[in-house]
């Protein structure tokens, strides 16, 4: 058995688009409920609504979309 490392590249259009995704989810009500948490999704520290960023929970550049279960409010710290 030979073991080969090797990771599989996503192609620059689908992460683009994705992207794109995001940014249309960030103006949506929906977006505007998760923030209303005013917490970090990861730490859990409270945070202003205004100063909780979108992230991808499985990254784009590993195969993560931009859909509702994927994305989540967080601290930059």
């Amino acid at each position: 058995m030979q073991f080969e490392d090797w990771q599989t590249v996503p192609d620059p259009k689908v992460i683009r688009k994705e992207k794109q995704k995001a940014r249309e989810l960030r103006k949506s009500q929906w977006w505007k409920n998760r923030r209303a948490c005013n917490s970090c999704y990861y730490c859990e520290s409270p945070t202003p609504a205004k100063k909780l960023t979108m992230d991808h929970v499985v990254p784009l550049a590993r195969g993560g979309r931009s859909i509702k279960s994927n994305l989540v409010p967080c601290c930059k710290s």
